[in-house]
């Protein structure tokens, strides 16, 4: 006990020295010793006032928030029985952050507790929809993976509130990283009491923890009522980062980091492997990361300029690193893994094929069509025959040539995304998988919007270019740090998603350091829109589609092979590692230009390749020009329906797309869940 006692003082002792350091920055000219004087009740009336109305408040909410985050952490690694789970891969913030959001868009006065009532419901359903798709989480990476997944889906929903109700949901972009800029203790004092009971009775049920830790059938057998204590620590750790996000809004992966650190020093540290010993100081070490996260980010940008940045940016580059280095260390399950979905050679009869390619023929050309003729203006389809043959007049013809442009690159990158799924899918092995969960549209999505940020007049190539480095960075990095005597398919997976939200970290604190008013236009290119889309700016997309397809199409054996196992490819003489690298280049070429044409898209890489194979079986000879058809079309029908709901206002298309593919992938997810049952 001498050991866990001294660690606790010694992080104690750096929580107070950060704290000290913490109160003496800021933008007001009140410096060290004015502090000082003021902590001993000598300080003037300027210092006081800084302190009260800014500096305390802060550090108060710091202190709150990396506690009662680091508790929750370290509670859901234990009922998941996971070192990956914490509220951010749990979905849990991204659900309570929903609910806070849709109490602001609708203008709904709730009090701070009822607020915070509503963050708590978002965000156990978020955790119970989570931890059911993923089996309890007792697979490390599948729990990752369904997770983030589920927290795309919900921020793709945050962000369509933030759009369609942009004065009622003023500030709350920057919140929705988590943010400790508080102008008065009014949350933080409502919240401390929940976060105290929650604390206090997960620490009284530290010894049927313990208890858990050994399994569910030792436990019941020691007589522990394992159900009700897994339901009852799941809803103190959901009511724990609701109060969090509640206070100070999402800030990711202190959950995350502080039970992981507090678990490695646990070998030399007796005792300290106890929950009633881990929780309090996971909660501490919690505490350290986010006021190590804030002096160090004001003491690096400036008090002035770190105003702007969320602390949450900082705390998620610091998890994504953490997630990145779980992985590389955790072992291959070595367990076979099935194909993406079906079974290699279901394709049906000829009949059927020869029905499923009219269908297509008749989307593929209904799509534009409607893309050409629906908007906030309705033209009829003689006024397009019309404007094809040069015979409308000057406003419909202006209309149209908006249009067209737009039309094109919703076709093209909803291809080009679902032909890099494809490849995806097949050589990970991952029904799940997509570019986005690869960390490969982040990556794009960062060189783009740098470039346009630092150029704004970058014409189309040149963000094209962008976005190509950023994901071929990205993927040089996620490919890298994945590979440890050969790339385990979950491996690669989990270091995507890592890569994925630290890319989108940056990407926000370059949008708020940058631009942080225009948050529309942040909001538009990061929810994937063709607004204001030009034909030069189709152009990449289009030639990468025309080169990379018959590319990938002419693997489409080695993608069959893949997608069956690890070792069948090696005995039939096939170069796996050097076909792998080939695929997933090209699948990330593929993603940078869709990226650049119409910003970040998710889920078409992933709900494309499914429909094409429910069609047309396994194959991929078949799979890849259906997946590309069914990609084009359903990116283009989200850009129609986007531009025409809500007329004059828009909706991006990534948003509609995460609409209408969220029950999709929730369905997925099911059959995948029962497929390893």
């Amino acid at each position: 006990m001498f050991r866990a006692a001294a660690v606790t003082a010694g992080i104690v002792a750096v929580v107070a020295a950060l704290s000290a350091v913490h109160l003496t920055q800021g933008t007001a000219d009140t410096g060290v010793l004015d502090v000082l004087a003021a902590l001993v009740g000598r300080g003037d009336a300027q210092t006081l006032a800084v302190l009260e109305g800014s500096r305390v408040p802060r550090l108060l909410t710091a202190l709150l928030l990396g506690f009662a985050l680091g508790v929750a952490g370290a509670g859901m690694q234990s009922v998941a029985r996971n070192p990956l789970a914490s509220p951010d891969t749990l979905a849990v913030n991204a659900g309570a952050h929903l609910a806070v959001v849709v109490v602001a868009a609708f203008g709904l006065g709730l009090p701070v507790l009822l607020t915070g009532a509503t963050a708590f419901a978002g965000g156990l359903a978020a955790a119970v929809v989570v931890l059911g798709l993923s089996a309890g989480g007792s697979t490390s990476p599948r729990l990752v993976l369904v997770g983030s997944a589920v927290a795309l889906a919900l921020q793709s929903l945050t962000m369509l509130l933030l759009l369609l109700f942009e004065q009622e949901t003023t500030g709350l972009f920057a919140w929705g990283s988590g943010s400790l800029s508080v102008g008065d203790l009014r949350t933080t004092g409502q919240m401390a009491p929940v976060v105290l009971v929650a604390v206090v009775a997960l620490f009284c049920m530290g010894r049927s923890l313990d208890v858990l830790a050994l399994g569910d059938d030792n436990a019941t057998v020691l007589g522990l009522k394992v159900r009700r204590t897994r339901v009852g620590a799941v809803l103190l750790t959901v009511a724990l980062t609701a109060a969090a996000v509640n206070v100070a809004g999402p800030v990711g992966f202190v959950g995350l980091s502080a039970p992981v650190i507090t678990r490695l020093l646990a070998p030399r540290v007796p005792g300290l492997g106890r929950h009633r010993l881990l929780l309090p100081v996971s909660g501490l070490v919690g505490v350290l990361i986010v006021l190590g996260a804030d002096v160090l980010l004001r003491a690096v940008m400036g008090p002035a300029a770190a105003v702007r940045v969320p602390t949450g940016v900082m705390t998620t580059v610091l998890g994504a690193v953490v997630l990145v280095w779980l992985a590389r260390r955790s072992r291959s399950s070595g367990t076979p893994r099935q194909a993406p979905a079906g079974r290699v050679g279901q394709a049906g009869s000829r009949g059927r094929l020869v029905a499923v390619g009219a269908v297509l023929a008749a989307l593929v050309v209904a799509a534009p069509v409607a893309g050409l003729m629906l908007g906030d203006r309705v033209v009829l389809l003689g006024d397009l025959a019309n404007w094809v043959s040069g015979r409308t007049g000057t406003a419909l013809t202006f209309v149209l040539d908006q249009r067209l442009p737009r039309v094109l690159a919703a076709l093209t990158a909803g291809a080009a995304l679902a032909v890099a799924g494809c490849g995806i899918q097949a050589v990970s092995r991952n029904p799940l998988a997509e570019p986005g969960l690869l960390g490969i549209t982040a990556g794009a999505g960062l060189g783009a919007i740098t470039l346009i940020t630092v150029v704004p007049a970058a014409g189309a190539w040149a963000i094209a270019g962008a976005a190509g480095g950023g994901a071929v960075v990205a993927f040089a990095l996620v490919y890298g740090l994945a590979w440890r005597s050969g790339l385990d398919p979950d491996r690669l997976v989990v270091i995507g998603i890592a890569t994925w939200s630290g890319g989108t970290a940056l990407i926000t604190l370059l949008i708020v350091t940058s631009d942080p008013w225009n948050t529309a236009k942040a909001l538009t290119w990061m929810s994937g829109s063709t607004y204001g889309r030009t034909l030069e700016q189709v152009v990449p997309t289009a030639l990468a589609l025309a080169l990379l397809t018959p590319l990938l199409w002419a693997r489409h054996r080695e993608l069959d092979l893949h997608s069956l196992d690890e070792d069948t490819p090696r005995v039939l003489g096939m170069r796996v590692e050097r076909s792998r690298l080939a695929v997933l280049t090209g699948a990330g070429v593929l993603a940078a230009t869709a990226v650049s044409a119409i910003g970040v898209v998710a889920f078409v890489g992933l709900v494309a390749p499914h429909l094409a194979r429910s069609l047309v079986g396994g194959r991929h000879q078949r799979v890849i020009p259906v997946a590309a058809v069914l990609g084009a079309v359903l990116v283009s029908l989200a850009d129609t329906i986007g531009r025409t709901v809500v007329a004059p206002a828009q909706v991006p298309a990534g948003l509609v797309i995460a609409l209408l593919g969220t029950p999709y992938f929730v369905v997925v997810l099911w059959r995948t869940r029962e497929a390893r049952g």
